[in-house]
């Protein structure tokens, strides 16, 4: 189970106001400590830094590479920032979020990934707009598989993401989701499956009960990797007990370490 921290995103006022003044201790502090929850990447996203992203990324890639050696996710809509914190990874092979079906993103980012030789998110949209069943996603889905695998990309370094859009504007959005995991572990079972939860309870109350609820759903389905906040002990305890369940935990060692942690005290 591969887990991507989420916390370094400029779109989230205490990180913004950080990138803003520069503060090195601050950014530091957020990536370790998601690394010590059981983080195995980093997303380092400034991409609300309009006129100064390159430079923004750059700065953020090395601030964290500071005090974690775990690889990177590079997340952002702009190629040149993409780039420019690709050329500093120096830690395993980082991960880019995202390509997808859209012919000036796709002819955007395919070039990257095979420079950098990276792992990369494919985002199940393409130049038709923002699908809403399980085939629209398929269909997305089918043709990145053909051009990337084509284009020389690894089956174990495309990581789907089955684009999850909240149930409060569609009582379907999470069945569709569901049943494109389903899919595509079935037609594609080299591949990988990523998605962040938080878009799925948008606009309700309650939101961790359904993004926790949700996950679980999405495992059984074949998911296999989460962009999600490693601080919440309780999600991070249900991935883990979740995946002892479906049998990916030899032994239960995983699950009985996350015990040690405490992750399951006052649950």
């Amino acid at each position: 189970m591969l887990i991507i921290g989420e916390l370094i995103n400029t779109s989230r006022k205490a990180i913004n106001e950080a990138v803003e003044n520069r503060d090195a201790e601050y950014i530091k502090k957020i990536a370790q400590e998601q690394v010590e929850a059981g983080a195995n990447y980093v997303d380092v996203n400034c991409g609300t830094m309009v006129f100064d992203e390159v430079e923004t990324m750059e700065w953020l890639v090395n601030t964290v590479q500071e005090v974690v050696e775990v690889p990177l996710c590079i997340d952002s809509p702009n190629p040149k920032a993409i780039e420019a914190g690709l050329a500093l990874a120096k830690y395993g092979q980082p991960l880019i979020n995202s390509i997808t079906g859209e012919s000036e993103r796709y002819n955007e980012i395919l070039p990257l990934v095979l420079k950098y030789k990276t792992k990369v998110v494919a985002l199940c949209m393409d130049d038709s707009g923002m699908p809403e069943t399980a085939e629209d996603r398929m269909q997305v889905a089918r043709n990145l598989h053909q051009k990337l695998t084509a284009a020389g990309v690894a089956e174990d370094d495309i990581y789907f993401d089955p684009l999850v859009k909240p149930v409060s504007t569609s009582d379907k959005a999470g069945l569709e989701v569901l049943d494109t995991v389903r899919l595509i572990t079935q037609e594609f079972p080299n591949v990988h499956k990523v998605c962040g939860l938080s878009n799925v309870s948008f606009g309700l109350p309650n939101r961790k009960i359904l993004n926790q609820l949700f996950m679980v759903q999405t495992m059984s389905m074949g998911m296999d990797s989460y962009i999600l906040n490693p601080l919440d002990a309780t999600m991070m305890g249900y991935v883990q007990a979740s995946a002892t369940l479906l049998g990916k935990d030899p032994y239960c060692m995983n699950y009985l370490n996350a015990h040690r942690k405490g992750l399951y005290d006052n649950k």
